[in-house]
């Protein structure tokens, strides 16, 4: 089907509180930033969430016409232990700590993280980032910034440290709700003596001596702060204002916040269009620590004999602004709906390439209206995967009494081919059949036509044994590899 710009998506803007018609900035091309992983361990499946959204975003949009061009930082520097509980301008940074404890250098321990991140995203079928800057390969940018902030009188030296002044900028809150007024009545925030104010961040610190990643500066030998690292990365592949900016809901304070007050501040232009955020995933109603026990990765996940796709239907059968609690039975219940959709095709491939006639006509159009429906009110995947159950079962129904034609199967595979560009689900293909399966299947038929049902459960059994299920049909017994 060719492709045809749509403007009737409606996106929930974290920024306004509220679903708003897409539009970009450029007219049918998207600058997409999704915030990456901090390279010092394995991603766990609440981060999934933030990179499925991410990838479903572009997909769509993709679908519906649009040129999209997504960055994907990896944070390589800069991270430090506090940051993600506090305004943090102290701590260890998270890849040096790992380097010392695994007696690494920084830099080896974030290549193999990061490697390990993009092997999990090829699991998942997660379409490649057009690009995957390093933090670290972008400090002269972000000495670029902070001089210009300096300049501009938004941000201040003090005993080789720089500091963003929140005071300078009377939009700050805007995207999290914490304003100046409500910083000052009880937010915990961090301490550090050469802040003039304790709600000011870092843009870039002086590194004591021992510190492994350091870079010379105008100011002195230090490091970039974690916020500003994004705002360098952003402008440099998408300029000055971004369509889309993705990330977990866990980012908006106070990363996302910094990011459009220092960026904002030092382009004079609107940072981000479309502020789009995750809620997060519980694990049966906990929030997820290694503490508890109940932190997974995708190997753990595949450990216990799930798969990667079964772990990206679960994803996406719940709204990314939903808080998502994560249990096994529910993983179990995604596994039988993938499988249940991966029969679903392959029926329909066995019956497109038969030459079968029917008197009734299977109207498509109906339930590509109803994805699009869904999809286009907020990305409302559990409504789309709603949508296509509805379709698996009635094609099923027909298939069941030889009322499906051929050429009605292949209309529904194009169908399902334009449906799964958006889910991204990667089938499980029909398994050659070994001569010694085949040679069984061939002797409980006839077992079957002797009458002989003793000996055709016994070789129903035997078949099942080894790895094979046998379906009795209208047609004549199907065999299929077991997942």
């Amino acid at each position: 089907m060719p492709k045809k710009l749509k403007t009737m998506l409606s996106l929930y803007n974290t920024l306004s509180k509220q679903k708003e018609t897409f539009k970009s900035l450029n007219p049918g091309k998207v600058g997409m930033y999704s915030c990456g992983p901090t390279v010092y361990g394995d991603i766990h499946i609440g981060n999934l969430r933030a990179y499925v959204l991410s990838d479903t975003v572009r997909r769509y949009l993709e679908q519906i016409g649009f040129e999209v061009r997504l960055i994907k930082n990896i944070t390589d520097v800069g991270h430090l232990t506090e940051d993600d509980v506090a305004q943090g301008d102290s701590g260890e940074d998270k890849i040096e700590k790992k380097a010392l404890a695994e007696k690494k250098t920084p830099e080896e321990i974030a290549r193999f993280y990061e490697e390990r991140f993009k092997e999990v995203e090829k699991e998942m079928n997660i379409i490649p980032a057009h690009f995957f800057p390093r933090a670290t390969a972008h400090v002269p940018q972000m000495i670029k910034i902070v001089e210009g902030l300096i300049e501009k009188g938004f941000a201040y030296e003090k005993n080789g440290n720089v500091f963003f002044d929140v005071t300078k900028f009377e939009e700050y809150g805007k995207l999290s709700g914490n304003t100046l007024e409500n910083l000052k009545v009880g937010a915990r925030l961090e301490e550090h003596p050469d802040k003039k104010n304790p709600w000011d961040f870092a843009l870039w610190l002086k590194a004591p001596e021992d510190h492994l990643m350091k870079w010379q500066s105008p100011w002195s030998v230090g490091y970039p702060g974690w916020h500003i690292e994004c705002s360098a990365m952003s402008t440099e592949y998408l300029g000055n204002t971004i369509d889309i900016h993705t990330g977990g809901e866990d980012n908006i304070f106070p990363h996302h916040e910094a990011e459009i007050a220092q960026t904002e501040c030092y382009t004079g232009k609107q940072f981000v269009r479309f502020w789009l955020h995750t809620r997060h995933l519980l694990v049966d109603g906990k929030k997820m620590s290694k503490s508890k026990g109940n932190l997974f990765t995708l190997e753990d996940i595949k450990g216990k004999g799930f798969s990667a796709m079964d772990m990206r239907l679960l994803l996406l059968s719940s709204h990314y602004r939903s808080q998502m609690d994560f249990s096994f039975e529910s993983l179990e219940q995604a596994r039988k709906n993938f499988q249940r959709i991966n029969d679903f095709v392959l029926n329909l491939e066995d019956v497109a390439s038969r030459n079968t006639a029917s008197a009734e006509v299977f109207n498509t159009s109906t339930y590509q209206e109803k994805f699009e429906s869904a999809m286009d009110d907020d990305l409302n995947t559990p409504l789309a995967l709603a949508v296509t159950y509805e379709l698996v079962t009635e094609v099923n129904k027909k298939i069941a009494d030889n009322s499906l034609s051929s050429d009605d199967a292949k209309k529904i595979l194009t169908l399902w081919k334009r449906i799964n560009s958006v889910f991204g689900f990667v089938l499980s293909q029909q398994a050659e059949i070994p001569a010694e399966i085949k040679k069984l299947v061939s002797e409980r038929e006839q077992a079957r036509l002797e009458k002989d049902f003793k000996k055709s459960d016994k070789l129903r059994t035997l078949i099942e044994e080894k790895g094979y299920i046998l379906e009795d049909t209208k047609d004549g017994q199907k065999i299929k590899l077991a997942n």
